[in-house]
């Protein structure tokens, strides 16, 4: 993959939503034959609502403004290489450090995108109306237990062009060593330092790990 867009981020980005959900031009009956057979495979999947990115753009002083508007999430579950809506949800994703040590999760196999794979944990997507801080807070607590120390950090925003995302990068820190997770989206989930992290790992991880060098 090549290296994907990164916006690195001095102070916490600015949403601005549009306020009309949003219908990519696309053949709407072959979207439908194709979330049916995805849920035949994968029952689990369900046609929530996300927020798709309209435009990224830096708007001086190490911040940046994301445009967004709702829409449906079959239109981007469907996607593939060769049949794209140009949907690209915005999500959040943690870098959780106890200590000098990295919180790493093992994506489960019946999940969506990168499943088997480790990834920084947690991560989720940003429905609308919420707020990514508050996205990111409820999925730490959810699938790992966990609570954050002051508030997590904004560093960076990338776009993951295997999942077709773009990721709010955020560096956060917790007190408890124990994990509880409430969910079974990770097979696994370890404290790892960050030159023994466990592989394979995810795209956008290895990306996330160079910022953490850097």
């Amino acid at each position: 993959m090549d290296e994907p867009r990164t916006i690195m981020l001095r102070r916490p980005p600015i949403c601005v939503a549009v306020d009309d959900p949003f219908v990519p031009d696309v053949d709407l009956q072959d979207v439908a034959h194709r979330w049916q057979r995805l849920q035949e495979r994968n029952p689990a999947v369900f046609d929530g609502r996300l927020m798709h990115v309209l435009g990224v753009h830096r708007n001086g002083h190490g911040g940046a403004t994301i445009s967004l508007v709702e829409c449906a999430y079959r239109f981007y579950a469907v996607q593939n290489e060769s049949f794209d809506c140009g949907i690209r949800p915005l999500g959040v994703k943690g870098i959780t450090m106890h200590g000098d040590r990295i919180l790493m999760g093992q994506r489960a196999a019946w999940v969506h995108q990168y499943p088997g794979l480790w990834e920084c944990a947690p991560g989720g997507g940003v429905e609308p109306g919420a707020d990514p801080v508050d996205v990111l807070l409820s999925e730490l607590a959810e699938e790992t237990g966990c609570t954050c120390t002051g508030q997590p950090v904004a560093i960076a925003l990338l776009l993951d062009e295997v999942t077709r995302c773009w990721e709010l990068v955020y560096r956060l820190q917790v007190e408890e060593e124990t994990l509880s997770p409430g969910t079974d989206e990770y097979a696994d989930l370890q404290w790892c330092r960050g030159d023994e992290l466990p592989a394979p790992r995810s795209s956008i991880t290895e990306c996330m790990r160079r910022l953490l060098e850097s």
